[in-house]
């Protein structure tokens, strides 16, 4: 029951049209008392559900900045973290006040991740020194528990009447935690147990994040779209990010390959569980990495069409019968790096950004709501193929 619906309440009880006597008047007065009580109370209690996404996101924003004021992180290979995380936190709330509900819920998913696993790296480190490779497979057995917990109750919200973005988020976020794990245990492995710990905080972090986005009180707007295999789209980026890692662009864009390669493989993993909207946001991602390995800076010609495009395409979502939020979050993302709520202006890095989400992933999402291409056909000649690969590299 939300604040207006107590309010409601009472003004019903207040004004129904009964028969009442003349008389008793101090009977009417300490019925009166009696639902005012009843409706303080029931304020008072009522869930965190009951606020709007906005409320809910700042209200986490506040909750970890208090948790860092009263026990700040120390993360060795983050030596300023407690600031950085701070103003990150900021950036939260204002681009929630601003209306930019999906990067203010990206931007709180990297700040739960890496708090949480400098937590946990800080918290058991001593722990696990002394008890060696035992005690850190006691841990993640721990954890892994928890991380399946959580994953459990994120996956058993009804998601019909939710917007697909938030869907999105929260199962990338599930599908995120398995491979941290892992990873936390080869790193554990190789190279000793204190060096796995801060994976298990992320895939904690992870885990978390993708149960708050499931907790959300946000509505769908519109019908629901028909969401599909992205696995066409998905083989066929995945085929033209193998032809462009060559040299020199390989070495000097590496980090933007790693970020790509982190999407196909992600969003593949979706795809594989039918988790259909989490892969279509991830191959949205991939199409986004892809485009800025070639992406250049617009000139102030081609910076004003851009504006205007991002109005259009705002409008377009606006006015959709459908459900249409997971394009939403490519698009708040370029408005965000074009309108920096501290009036700063745009380096060219934001327009690069910019100009592919609208020049290229914004396209692909449309695209995406088509029937997808066929796939090519076997040759009937069957081979078993191992691979190992690390996760997310």
């Amino acid at each position: 029951m939300s604040r207006d619906e107590v309010t409601a309440l009472i003004d019903l009880k207040e004004s129904a049209v009964l028969p009442i006597p003349a008389r008793p008047t101090r009977r009417r007065s300490i019925y009166r008392c009696l639902w005012q009580v009843l409706a303080c109370f029931l304020i008072l209690v009522l869930p965190a559900a009951g606020q709007d996404a906005v409320s809910q996101i700042k209200a986490e924003a506040n909750r970890l900045q208090q948790s860092l004021k009263d026990k700040p992180v120390s993360i060795a290979w983050f030596p300023n973290a407690n600031s950085v995380i701070d103003g990150d936190l900021k950036s939260v709330k204002e681009a929630a006040d601003a209306g930019r509900l999906y990067p203010s819920l990206l931007q709180l998913e990297g700040v739960a991740e890496t708090l949480q696993g400098g937590r946990t790296a800080e918290e058991k480190k001593a722990e696990t020194a002394k008890s060696g490779f035992p005690g850190f497979e006691t841990e993640w057995k721990r954890v892994s528990l928890d991380v399946e917990a959580l994953g459990q109750k994120a996956r058993g919200r009804n998601w019909a009447d939710a917007p697909a973005a938030i869907r999105a988020l929260s199962e990338t976020a599930q599908a995120k935690a398995v491979p941290l794990l892992e990873s936390g245990r080869g790193f554990a492995t190789a190279q000793g147990p204190e060096e796995g710990l801060a994976y298990l905080g992320q895939a904690q972090g992870e885990a978390q994040f993708a149960e708050f986005c499931a907790s959300l009180n946000l509505a769908r707007k519109g019908a629901p779209n028909a969401l599909r295999s992205m696995l066409p789209e998905l083989e066929n980026l995945q085929d033209k990010t193998n032809a462009a890692f060559q040299p020199p662009r390989s070495i000097e864009l590496q980090s933007t390959f790693i970020t790509l390669n982190s999407a196909l493989k992600l969003g593949e993993e979706l795809d594989a569980e039918r988790l259909y909207a989490g892969a279509l946001f991830q191959y949205l991602v991939a199409v986004w990495q892809y485009g800025l390995l070639d992406a250049v800076t617009p000139d102030p010609a081609r910076q004003s069409e851009l504006a205007r495009a991002m109005v259009r395409v705002r409008q377009q979502l606006d006015a959709s019968a459908y459900d249409d939020s997971i394009a939403q979050i490519v698009l708040e993302r370029a408005e965000s790096d074009v309108r920096h709520a501290d009036g700063s202006a745009p380096s060219q890095d934001d327009w690069k950004s910019a100009s592919v989400i609208v020049d290229q992933v914004l396209p692909a999402y449309f695209a995406a709501k088509r029937p997808p291409a066929a796939l090519p056909r076997a040759s009937g000649k069957a081979i078993d193929l191992t691979l190992v690969r690390w996760p997310y590299t």
